[in-house]
């Protein structure tokens, strides 16, 4: 049997050079880079088992690589790496399909147990079905935002759960969240300058 195929996604080597030392010792194949672009691109062309990415990395972050991932492999389990600055922000994407997350410093235990765990808990039968689009709710929770200052401050700072009353995918609430104005577009039509205000906005805003 094969071993089991981990992509790294990180911006610091000795987080790298860590997991990759305490996987290979698990007899996991490990391949890694230094940018979030750059990663996003391997995952995209290549077969892994599994993807770790940091949340926060100067280039694109971790919600855009997991957002871009899901919607071409929406069964390919995403760990997020995170510092403990940014723990609720991991909280969020897995409310939005990462599997688990790395809180560092992790031991070689805590890594091990949440590469296996999330290589488990993802069996196909748990990827949305990618042709639904939410048309009406989208713009209707778009044109609220637009006005609507308290659900700007929930999105800000609560991701996923300031959506929660909306009829949403994954794949939309991370659209919105990451503020993915052509994809939008692509699925509901063209936007309004009103419609198109919190996105222009949340663009303008590094939170995650």
């Amino acid at each position: 049997m094969p071993n089991k195929k981990v992509l790294v996604i990180d911006d610091e080597r000795i987080v790298i050079d860590s997991i990759t030392k305490i996987l290979k010792e698990e007899r996991i194949d490990v391949e890694a880079t230094l940018s979030g672009r750059q990663g996003l691109e391997t995952a995209l062309k290549k077969d892994y088992d599994l993807v770790l990415t940091d949340l926060r990395m100067p280039d694109i972050g971790g919600m855009r690589v997991l957002r871009d991932l899901k919607r071409v492999k929406p069964n390919l389990p995403v760990v997020m790496i995170t510092g403990y600055a940014t723990v609720p922000s991991a909280v969020q994407a897995m409310k939005l399909g990462a599997a688990e997350i790395l809180e560092k410093p992790f031991s070689p235990d805590g890594l091990v147990a949440v590469v296996h765990k999330a290589m488990k808990s993802h069996p196909p039968e748990t990827a949305e079905d990618p042709g639904v689009i939410h048309r009406e709710e989208i713009l209707r929770m778009l044109e609220r935002a637009a006005t609507d200052q308290n659900l700007v401050y929930d999105l800000m700072h609560c991701g996923a759960d300031a959506l929660s009353d909306y009829e949403l995918t994954n794949a939309e609430k991370l659209a919105i969240l990451t503020a993915d104005i052509e994809w939008i577009e692509k699925h509901v039509g063209e936007l309004s300058a009103v419609q198109r205000k919190w996105l222009e906005a949340r663009r303008n805003s590094e939170i995650w």
